[in-house]
């Protein structure tokens, strides 16, 4: 990959062949500007990560085929016994997965449809790729979400049907249920995203007003056998809430997603159909997302192909290989993004003043996913918030990057996949009339660091496993 100036912003140029079936991350990641050497090493940091979760090498981990036997994890399939196959799959990083499935099987597959976010498509022989809307639904993953589950409806007994699920697949399946709309989905899904709910309460909501989620497609497939593959974008990887978990069983009930809304103040805003779907399955008159118990699972086989532990785990390995003394906080970081990140720069201090918890060269590495309350009518994303809410505690310090940065290489509804802040991140903003505090009180983080040219833009990486959060600390600091 090549870096090119465009528009006052540094971005990524992807060589033709990346942009194939898989796509290959060297260490030139975007490094912003000034071009530092501390800057270079966090990007080939968070290159690493990248490659550490490309969906087809994690596929190809733990799915092989020799002769006639279809190894999956510790299962073996005899191809001989089974009549079709099915590929369907949503998310991000269901191309190249659908991709590493087709190396493996070819023209064993009789039919297949996987749902990708606009931009993230890959050239498939056998299997058909649909370009949608992410974060909100729109009219092509609808028909996308349609033909698969028309695809999955006529899978039979002798059939075995492979689900590829990754982060971004609840966006990209919208199948509403009851008399609910597309729109009455989008203006749901809007709601829900800008409340500051976790992902795991979106997808609550989100499960109980679909056709598809929640162990539906489990449900839609059966007779047939099932093996979900799945990329994991939450954190401690619960099956059942990646995606929306449309092959795993669901432990939520309508009355959670009621409690949901009114927690967050979302009743009177949404929509009649939804309020009134949901308030008859809490009454039993519609029915509840299938259970643990329900025999539908006795078929279904999930594996975890990959997950943000994996990526830090990467990123730390590459830290320590440059010189870092690395630390991983956790894999766990929720919460505000402007809180989350005070906190996660207080570590920074103590390690820039005391030594502690570990001395300089350090690599301080978190995962997660935060959540942003919008309170302004700006744009951005959660990393590039949390960024943003770093500069106040950076500012005057040497020696010291901060970066906040999405694996999947966009940012909430933003082209950038985080932001990047230093020492000098608030004297350059001044000297270009940008004010930090008033730019987070707005939630208006991209314009702010598309100024600065600091916002990290890879273009698409077609992975998909939460955020990674990084801080390198050079040398130490006065106190």
């Amino acid at each position: 990959m090549r870096i090119a100036e465009l528009k006052g912003r540094t971005q990524i140029r992807h060589p033709q062949s990346a942009i194939g079936r898989h796509a290959v991350f060297d260490d030139q990641l975007f490094i912003g500007k000034p071009n530092s050497r501390l800057r270079r090493q966090a990007a080939a940091i968070l290159a690493a990560a990248v490659r550490a979760v490309e969906p087809a090498a994690a596929v190809k981990r733990h799915v092989s085929r020799r002769g006639h036997v279809l190894r999956v994890a510790a299962r073996r399939y005899d191809l001989r016994s089974i009549h079709r196959i099915f590929v369907v799959g949503a998310g991000k990083a269901s191309g190249p997965m659908a991709g590493a499935i087709e190396d493996i099987l070819g023209s064993r597959i009789n039919a297949g449809v996987v749902i990708v976010k606009y931009g993230y498509a890959v050239p498939l022989r056998r299997i058909r790729v649909v370009e949608a809307g992410h974060p909100l639904p729109d009219a092509a993953g609808q028909r996308g979400a349609e033909a698969l589950l028309a695809l999955v409806h006529g899978a039979g007994p002798g059939d075995l049907v492979l689900c590829l699920i990754s982060g971004g697949g609840s966006a990209l399946l919208p199948a509403p249920a009851g008399d609910m709309s597309l729109d009455d989905e989008i203006t749901v899904t809007n709601l829900l995203l800008r409340s500051g709910a976790t992902i795991q309460e979106v997808n609550t909501v989100r499960k109980h007003l679909s056709r598809i989620k929640g162990g539906r497609l489990a449900a839609a497939a059966s007779p047939a056998g099932v093996v979900a593959l799945v990329l994991s974008d939450v954190l401690g990887d619960p099956i059942d809430a990646i995606a929306s978990g449309p092959t795993a069983p669901d432990l939520t009930t309508f009355g959670d997603a009621l409690e949901i809304i009114r927690r967050y103040g979302l009743a009177a805003s949404m929509p009649v159909a939804a309020m009134t779907y949901m308030q008859r399955g809490a009454a039993g008159r519609e029915p509840e997302t299938p259970k643990p118990d329900d025999p539908v699972f006795r078929r279904v086989q999930t594996v975890l192909v990959g997950s943000n532990e994996q990526a830090v785990a990467a990123a730390a390995a590459r830290a320590k290989a440059l010189g870092f003394r690395p630390l991983i906080l956790t894999t766990y970081l929720e919460g505000e993004a402007r809180e989350v990140a005070r906190v996660f720069c207080s570590v920074v201090r103590g390690i820039g003043t005391r030594g502690m918890p570990l001395a300089p060269p350090a690599c301080l590495l978190a995962g997660g996913e935060t959540t942003v309350t919008m309170r302004g009518q700006g744009r951005g994303g959660r990393c590039q918030e949390f960024a943003l809410a770093s500069v106040p505690t950076l500012t005057g310090w040497a020696n010291t990057v901060v970066a906040a940065f999405g694996t999947d290489g966009t940012d909430g509804p933003t082209d950038a996949a985080g932001a990047l802040v230093d020492g000098e991140t608030a004297v350059r903003a001044r000297g270009l009339g940008l004010d930090a505090g008033r730019a987070l009180a707005d939630n208006d983080s991209y314009p702010f660091f598309q100024r600065l040219g600091d916002l990290l833009m890879t273009g698409p990486t077609r992975t998909n496993v939460n955020d990674i959060y990084l801080a390198l600390v050079g040398g130490a600091q006065k106190r």
